[in-house]
């Protein structure tokens, strides 16, 4: 049986099925693509993409810290693949769906919500609506004595605040269980004192160092960030990015977005979307705000994420070595200027401007960390670039 209130469902393997079917254990708020006939994307010819898919399937690579070969083909089973598409100059190369999932389905983005936040908000910068070097508190002085009212809001979207908060999900009295508690849309049981929704535990976090000195990925940022974001736009994250992403950009689908029981959306992990319409977004991080003919967003967004943050200040992710993060993006720094939104269990959609490609996945596997996860997956990726530039 797969049931709440106990979260038994984001265990493995009930997580299988449940990375599918979110909002029915939750609440949601809808991010709507609009009424308009969606933007199709482009393929090349039925002859053409079986011959791709194929090349593709059989491309070999060694994982990392690993010296036996394994195939493409072999590596979407073994990192639990539920959807994976790759585009190339604008062309669906590669789609296939696995598990619970198929075209028409939604699927768990855990933290690549983060990348939709962060997004936004870059946005916001640019076009000047938010000023990322004011403190919190300037802007919503309701943040109190909080270790975030010190903050700026540019360390709050690279994640460089240092607040007091553990998210390590194999230990039961991690912070980030207590914030899931906090943040439940389930009634509270009698005896619970603690704070009710993201927002409110966000007013009582402790410092725990110095901000801007150095990266902390902690969640609790991206919640911060959408707080942020509302209180400058007057609009929810949802409404935000319906009106800037997912209807101008010619969504195929309503993504969907769990909330906290007073009806705020969880910045920091709660969308669910189609496989495809996170291809148009990586198309439209791809081609700097255009998509369609059309510019949804300055290019100076964008550019700006593609250049990453101060990698001096990024330790201790030994699968991505000269990596950095910023506006809720990882950035690799590599030969090809590769940068990703990540998330959980294997989510991922990974830009790579030099191979003109935007690669998406969707996975449940069965361990939350990356770490896990990469080494069967970064040189995949690379390894696709390489085959698709060597096509040109």
């Amino acid at each position: 049986m797969i049931a709440q209130p106990d979260s038994n469902f984001f265990s493995f393997p009930k997580l299988r099925w449940s990375v599918c079917h979110l909002r029915e254990f939750l609440p949601t708020e809808q991010i709507s693509r609009g009424i308009c006939a969606p933007a199709q994307l482009a393929y090349p010819s039925h002859a053409e993409f079986a011959d791709l898919a194929r090349g593709i399937d059989a491309l070999t690579f060694l994982p990392i810290g690993n010296d036996k070969p394994m195939t493409w083909e072999e590596s979407l089973y073994v990192n639990y693949t539920d959807g994976i598409l790759i585009l190339h100059e604008g062309e669906v190369v590669f789609e296939r769906y696995f598990g619970c999932l198929d075209e028409a389905g939604q699927h768990a983005a855990m933290s690549m919500t983060k990348s939709v936040t962060g997004l936004l908000g870059e946005i916001l910068v640019v076009e000047g609506t938010l000023d990322d070097t004011k403190l919190v508190r300037d802007i919503i002085p309701e943040i109190g004595e909080s270790a975030f009212a010190t903050a700026t809001v540019r360390q709050v979207m690279d994640m460089t605040t240092d607040v007091k908060y553990s998210e390590n999900y194999s230990d039961p009295n991690a912070d980030i269980w207590l914030y899931s508690r906090a943040a439940s849309p389930l009634p509270k049981p009698a005896n619970y004192i603690g704070p009710d929704g993201y927002w409110e535990y966000l007013e009582q976090v402790q410092p725990e160092g110095e901000h801007g000195a150095e990266f902390h990925y902690k969640t609790i940022n991206s919640d911060m960030l959408g707080w942020l974001i509302s209180r400058v736009t007057g609009k929810a994250v949802t409404e935000l990015a319906s009106e800037r992403l997912w209807r101008p950009m010619g969504a195929e689908q309503d993504a969907y977005q769990t909330v906290d029981g007073k009806g705020v959306p969880f910045a920091g992990g709660g969308i669910s979307a189609g496989l495809r319409d996170l291809g148009r977004l990586g198309l439209l991080m791809l081609n700097e705000g255009e998509i369609n003919g059309r510019r949804l967003f300055p290019a100076e967004v964008a550019q700006k994420v593609r250049a990453g943050g101060d990698p001096a200040k990024f330790k201790g992710f030994s699968t991505i070595p000269n990596g950095s993060y910023t506006s809720q993006w990882w950035v690799f720094h590599n030969d090809n200027g590769a940068y990703a939104a990540r998330g959980v269990h294997g989510q991922t959609i990974y830009v790579d401007p030099a191979a003109q490609m935007v690669l998406v996945r969707f996975a449940s596997f069965p361990q939350a960390q990356n770490g896990f996860i990469d080494p069967t997956s970064l040189p995949a990726y690379q390894t696709v670039a390489d085959f698709l530039m060597s096509q040109d």
